[in-house]
């Protein structure tokens, strides 16, 4: 890619690198001749400059121009710890103005797309090849304007590349309102499924189809949707509001959500994909089917059953990403000195399902009493249930649990992880989360599991690569041991993926009241491909639960708050939580007990409503209405 973008930089530049000033040609426009003597070739080229430019938000997005306003480790950050799904075992990531801003290297990709548009009709080309490139050119369009939507409002639509005339207030384009600006993103979509070929392959295998165009149309119509029925859980108030440049009316809610359900149903009726190995034998089968769709999406992709639909690779070693370094357990860190950094929570691991209770969110029970919302830490007075192992408390847990999460006493890349937080001793004295050992019977005892720091994977409180959830992180990683290199990971990232469509599905139907009997098997069937043979009715408290494990770590979670207007509600005044495995000595054999409190080192988090939309950037010389109360 790095080669790519530095052809395109040549070429266009070249056209305007001439001795004298006057002669040199214009830089409003691409230039035909230089890089687009083959057009066939030259678009190609060119498209993967905009595939580049594309708003996906795989594991690199923060080092592609997005910003964040607390520092962190770009190669690392992930909207995950913007949320309720993971803690960070440094230290509590912050939110702030809309968390993740997009604006110029937003604008910038809508006019090199503009620019190619401009350009078509004069390349040389059948009429079928410039019909697709058009349409294609309108999908990325799309995905550029969604990307700004959903984190500015409405916006100002460009649709031809500007030209400067010495005068600038010609440049200046206001902003239209949210609806209109969705509007937009749809109608794009739908240019881009005119034309888009069915299938792509060999070297154009990456770029968009038409029902990457009908999966990127349901994602926006369902954040269009959700915005118009569910404004008035956090209202906002300004002149951007009293303008339609913020928010969207109800009545406009069933519109979207119908947009949705026909996107989506394009996909579900078309024969072309299916779930990954969507009938599991066993709850284990379903853990490591799940676990294998995110190490190798190509894998997924042959068959009948294809699950990909629109896939961002990582092709050479070097340049693609880190979580197999920051993100594993410390006892697989291979000499990496900054492993375990992501820690998924207590919170995100009680929303999953057990199975012989079918349909509901069920927190870790670890007391007689079942009080699951003290988080008080170790309390003599109650009493606690024992285990014989570690993991032997999620048992019971929905297969993709085991398969998104590295549970305490679980074997990972050849190791057994070592997830502990302390002892009970033999005398009711409770060592937990302090360095400590203890002999009884004649064996040494470890508060943190082990004698050795590099032998143990959570709580020690001085050491920053101990998971202090509980809980350490599997999704997307490989099986194997990596190597301490930096950009070594090379794992591909499905952007769209058929089970987020048929969530999607579900969901609007849920919300609309429409295609019940369609979005309750749609829903259904993806919870039997994570081992569950008891169906469920269509609620929306169920469908937000899939989304919440089905999705996890994709970043939707982030944008499911958003959209939805439930960010300021989950966060309000908020503490991150954790799971404590401890090991009771008052006991022959030792037993696990569990410890649900807030996590070491937390700090409380409160969303504010004005950051469901983010500042817009240049206020004083765009000349645009700014946000509410920014």
């Amino acid at each position: 890619m790095r080669k790519i973008l530095l052809l395109c930089t040549v070429l266009i530049l070249s056209a305007g690198c001439k001795k004298n000033f006057l002669d040199r040609r214009p830089t409003d426009k691409l230039d035909s001749k230089a890089l687009f003597a083959d057009p066939l070739v030259g678009t190609r080229v060119y498209m993967a400059n905009l595939y580049g430019q594309l708003p996906i938000e795989d594991f690199r997005f923060y080092d592609r121009g997005w910003s964040y306003v607390e520092w962190m480790a770009p190669s690392v950050v992930t909207t995950a710890f913007l949320t309720d799904e993971s803690i960070h075992s440094q230290w509590d990531v912050k939110l702030a103005d809309g968390g993740t801003s997009w604006w110029e290297p937003g604008y910038k990709l809508i006019r090199d797309v503009n620019l190619l548009i401009d350009l078509l009709p004069e390349l040389s080309m059948t009429e079928d090849n410039r019909k697709m490139i058009m349409s294609e050119c309108s999908f990325i369009r799309a995905f550029a304007y969604f990307g700004l939507a959903k984190r500015y409002g409405g916006l100002p639509i460009i649709k031809t590349a500007q030209k400067y005339s010495n005068n600038v207030d010609e440049l200046k384009v206001p902003r239209s309102t949210e609806k209109d600006t969705w509007d937009f993103v749809l109608s794009e979509c739908d240019k881009a499924v005119e034309s888009l070929p069915d299938v792509r392959s060999g070297d154009d295998k990456r770029r968009a189809t038409k029902w990457a165009a009908y999966a990127l149309k349901s994602r926006a119509a369902l954040y269009a949707a959700s915005i118009a029925k569910h404004w008035n859980k956090a209202p906002l108030s300004g002149e951007a509001v009293d303008k339609g440049l913020v928010g969207i009316p109800a009545a406009e809610a069933n519109r979207y959500y119908d947009e949705c359900i026909k996107a989506a149903a394009a996909i579900m009726n078309s024969g072309k994909y299916g779930l990954y190995k969507p009938t599991p034998a066993s709850r284990e089968e379903a853990a490591n089917n799940y676990t294998t769709l995110f190490q190798d999406p190509n894998a997924a992709e042959s068959g009948t059953a294809v699950e990909p639909i629109f896939i961002k690779g990582y092709a050479k070693v070097g340049e693609g990403h880190n979580y197999d370094l920051w993100y594993q357990p410390n006892q697989t860190s291979n000499g990496w000195a900054n492993p375990g950094r992501m820690n998924p929570s207590l919170e995100f691991v009680d929303q999953y399902e057990n199975y012989s209770t079918p349909g509901e969110a069920h927190p870790i029970v670890t007391t007689t009493d079942g009080d699951v919302n003290n988080y008080n830490g170790y309390d003599a007075s109650r009493t606690y249930l024992r285990f014989d192992g570690p993991n032997d408390i999620f048992k019971d847990k929905d297969a993709r649990l085991w398969g998104t999460a590295v549970l305490p006493g679980t074997t990972w890349k050849g190791k057994t992880i070592i997830i502990q937080g302390g002892y009970i001793q033999p005398d009711g004295v409770a060592k937990i989360e302090t360095d400590a050992n203890i002999v009884v019977n004649g064996t040494t005892y470890y508060t943190f599991g082990a004698a050795n720091w590099t032998d143990y994977s959570g709580f020690n409180p001085s050491n920053l690569q101990m998971t202090r959830s509980g809980f350490s992180y599997k999704k997307f990683m490989q099986p194997a041991l990596m190597p301490p290199v930096e950009r070594n990971a090379i794992t591909d990232w499905m952007e769209f993926r058929y089970a987020e469509v048929m969530l999607n599905f579900a969901e609007a139907a849920a919300e609309s009241g429409a295609s019940q009997a369609e979005g309750t098997k749609a829903l259904n069937d993806l919870r039997r491909r994570a081992g569950h043979t008891v169906d469920i009715p269509l609620t929306i408290g169920s469908v937000l639960r899939e989304r919440t494990v089905e999705l996890a770590f994709e970043n939707h979670r982030y944008w499911d708050l958003m959209r939805r207007r439930d960010f300021h509600t989950v966060f309000n005044n908020t503490s991150r939580r954790a799971l404590v495995p401890v090991l009771d000595l008052r006991v022959t054999p030792a037993k696990y007990i569990f410890i649900r409190k807030t996590a070491s080192k937390t700090v409380q988090i409160t969303f504010l409503p004005k950051w469901y939309y983010v500042s817009i950037p240049g206020i004083s010389a765009n000349g645009l209405v700014q946000n509410p109360q920014y």
